[in-house]
């Protein structure tokens, strides 16, 4: 298990990949934001995206599936996030797109009220395939203090 004494500020890491399907878009659109240039190829060719795009709602939503995944396969103690900072959709994503994310430790804070606590700050990249910056954001994340009597891996 990987705890907050085990987290570096300014290490880094890729947490990996999710490529982009047509029909996710669609899907995520119809239901969380049915905006015409995310459900018609007729309707994005009238805008600056030029074709159907993905929500950036879907794109956050695809980088947490990542991160998510990436948690629970190195065993991370994470408990959670209070919140993110600074989101920016940078460019579109696009069906076909495959994205990656990264992320570099920022901040580490041991929580002052709960000592079995601490807070990690990550400043997240996702990338397209040709390695452009999508969307980027800095994450907050409250992640377990290694127990007394816990050695370190």
């Amino acid at each position: 298990m990987r705890y907050f004494e085990d987290l570096e500020v300014g290490a880094e890491t890729d947490f990996g990949v999710y490529h982009v399907t047509r029909e996710e878009v669609l899907e995520f659109a119809r239901k969380y934001d049915p905006q015409p240039f995310h459900l018609s190829d007729e309707a994005a060719a009238k805008t600056h995206f030029g074709r159907i795009a993905a929500s950036g709602w879907h794109t956050c939503a695809m980088t947490m599936a990542v991160l998510a995944r990436y948690s629970v396969d190195h065993e991370q103690a994470g408990l959670g996030s209070p919140g993110i900072d600074d989101l920016r959709w940078l460019k579109p994503v696009y069906p076909g797109d495959t994205l990656s994310v990264h992320g570099k430790i920022v901040e580490k804070t041991p929580s002052r009220s709960k000592p079995d606590i601490g807070a990690v700050r990550t400043e997240t990249t996702v990338t397209n395939q040709d390695g452009v910056p999508v969307m980027r954001y800095t994450s907050i994340v409250l992640i377990r203090r290694r127990p007394e009597g816990t050695p370190a891996d």
